[in-house]
């Protein structure tokens, strides 16, 4: 049942002609984003050919490229998740779904994996893009890996959110406006903070994804986003749980 919802929102997506429009959009600032940082790497590459362990073209363009995808997924991921719920409320068609014989979780675990591997379909062109420079040096592949994983964890604690977020109004602007809103300032209060045990470092999914962004698979960032992501989901569901028995 999870899978037929799943489909069901991809099918959605992927039927809204702004969906083709931001997708192309997209494919051309990471573009752009991938071919600045490479540009940058090659002027000054002879400087960095005269000292020892200089940094390699992985560390000077993959991690940039990755770390300022992370930002625009900050940005883009509340403008997807906003229709989630709030939409379905507000065109009265949530009522007919809380009516089916499905449970809350199946609902809200079938609308975070549709957006989910939407918003991985997405981003499919940054690693095919970044594998691009094995051509013609070598890679760190277990950086781009890090990455890579550190990149699904941290789109997936977004959508989390950003679906709890839409489960709390009817108006998909004021939910995509409440989750940028939060996860903004997480990472405002996060880059303000001073103290390096400042307790924003800790609930700011960016600054988990720091260390994946440096090739550091650290398990208790890995849990932290487990755990931020099955609390909104558990929130969602218990929203729609009391929307089901209350009306």
């Amino acid at each position: 049942m999870i899978r037929l919802l799943a489909l069901r929102e991809l099918r959605s997506l992927f039927a809204m002609p702004s969906t083709w429009f931001v997708l192309a959009a997209l494919q051309f600032i990471f573009a752009w984003f991938f071919l600045a940082r490479l540009d940058a790497f090659l002027e000054i590459q002879p400087q960095l050919a005269q000292i020892a362990n200089a940094p390699g073209v992985t560390v000077s363009v993959a991690a940039p490229v990755y770390n300022t995808v992370a930002l625009l997924l900050m940005m883009l991921t509340p403008m997807f998740t906003m229709r989630l719920i709030a939409e379905e409320r507000r065109s009265q068609t949530l009522a007919l779904l809380l009516s089916a014989p499905l449970s809350s979780g199946h609902i809200v675990l079938g609308k975070f994996t549709g957006l989910l591997i939407f918003m991985c379909m997405l981003m499919a062109g940054v690693p095919l893009m970044l594998y691009t420079l094995a051509l013609g040096t070598d890679i760190d592949h277990g950086l781009l890996l890090s990455n890579i994983l550190g990149l699904l964890l941290l789109t997936a604690s977004y959508i989390a959110l950003g679906l709890y977020v839409s489960a709390l109004t009817t108006q998909p602007v004021i939910a995509a406006i409440g989750a940028l809103a939060v996860l903004a300032g997480l990472w405002l209060a996060d880059i303000g903070a001073a103290a390096e045990d400042s307790p924003w470092h800790f609930i700011s999914p960016l600054s988990h994804f720091q260390n994946f962004n440096n090739g550091m698979l650290d398990s208790g960032d890995a849990a932290f986003f487990v755990l931020f992501t099955a609390a909104f989901l558990l929130l969602t569901m218990k929203r729609l749980h009391n929307n089901r028995r209350y009306g």
